[in-house]
């Protein structure tokens, strides 16, 4: 069996992952909802933010959960009901040939320190790579496969509302639900939210260089996207799917310069990669309140250019399951940090376990009263 989901996972697929429970039940709330254990749940939707203003971390607030939890609870006992979970996430990945291993440890970061209970309720859907029948063979000239897959999550999952797209090359150090939460931050127009692909413009790629429209100052990163797909399906491609000619970021980049009510943006701690420190630090809002993802673009977890970054991945990768996290993963993690601080991202070392730490700690807290 083993070998057959090896080969299978070998061949170009699109994978989904859909996980009914929330990590915000789990890592911050010190309530209970009756005896049936954890409930999902997905925060009540907030007003809309305006274009262009950042939320650095998302809806985390403990006590803003609780109080969440604590008025459902209260209309349990007032109605006499229980409360009903909400939709699942859904968490979406490309994997193409050599990138299997690499799907394989993301997935593990998004939910290797779920309890068993939360595991069993995680289910996946393997996809075929697929384009557009209209114009197949145009589409498939003009992008990687791979990589293009995510311009037509919409159009493949037709049955999805919203979901968290990730690069194989990302890893999570923080809850998924976090991001996921940033649907609430939405308001009418929006339909993506991404991070800027720099925060310094004098090393930015797309002020300098690029020969098509860009988002905003610098552009902006699609390694992670969250995406309400009902929205994207209405409008996204009926203006833009036969007016194609760059590579499937620049689309990206050029469909929300045009449309920019459309975009909603979150910090670079949310998509963090060798660009934000391998001159020196310049992501703000990781120096404030540490990672929550980090992404190894350009091949960095397998070669020795950023042994920062192939040193979190390494941990990952090699975490035995079930294992203490602390003990097994944080612990040896921080003291091969220790070793690269020869490098600019090396130096920034603390910044890429202060949210991993975060959240272990807040498992074990959550362990040990459940004794």
């Amino acid at each position: 069996m083993r070998r057959y989901i090896r080969a299978l996972m070998l061949c170009t697929v699109f994978a989904v992952f859909s996980g009914v429970y929330v990590y915000s039940k789990l890592f911050y709330s010190d309530l209970s909802l009756g005896g049936n254990g954890p409930r999902g749940f997905i925060p009540q939707r907030v007003p809309g933010i305006r274009r262009g203003a950042v939320d650095k971390t998302g809806p985390q607030s403990p006590h803003w959960y609780n109080r969440y939890i604590m008025r459902q609870r209260g209309q349990v006992e007032a109605g006499g009901g229980s409360v009903q979970p909400e939709a699942p996430m859904h968490l979406a990945v490309v994997a193409c040939g050599e990138r299997l291993e690499e799907t394989l440890t993301m997935i593990k970061s998004a939910l290797e320190s779920w309890p068993g209970f939360i595991r069993s309720r995680f289910n996946y859907t393997v996809y075929s790579i697929s384009f557009p029948s209209e114009n197949a063979a145009e589409w498939k000239k003009l992008f990687k496969p791979c990589a293009s897959q995510r311009l037509f999550l919409p159009l493949i999952l037709k049955d999805i509302d919203s979901v968290v797209y990730v690069d194989s090359d990302i890893l999570f150090l923080q809850p998924v639900d976090r991001l996921w939460a940033f649907l609430t931050r939405f308001n009418s127009s929006q339909l993506a939210a991404m991070a800027p692909e720099h925060e310094e413009p004098r090393i930015a790629w797309y002020n300098r260089f690029a020969r098509h429209p860009y988002y905003g100052k610098t552009g902006i990163n699609s390694g992670v996207m969250l995406m309400n797909m009902t929205r994207m399906r209405s409008m996204f491609f009926k203006k833009y799917k036969l007016n194609i000619t760059w590579g499937d970021q620049d689309l990206l980049n050029i469909i929300f310069h045009h449309n920019p009510e459309c975009l909603l943006e979150f910090p670079c701690m949310w998509n963090y990669r060798p660009d934000h420190c391998i001159y020196g630090s310049n992501c703000a809002s990781a120096e404030e309140d540490g990672i929550n993802i980090l992404h190894g673009n350009r091949g960095v977890y397998h070669d020795h250019k950023q042994p920062a970054f192939r040193a979190v991945y390494e941990a990952i990768r090699k975490y035995p399951f079930g294992a203490d996290p602390v003990t097994s993963l944080l612990d040896p993690l921080e003291e091969q940090l220790l070793t690269t601080t020869h490098t600019y991202c090396g130096k920034s070392h603390p910044l890429l376990t202060k949210r991993l730490a975060h959240s272990l700690a807040n498992i074990n807290r959550k362990s040990s009263a459940g004794r």
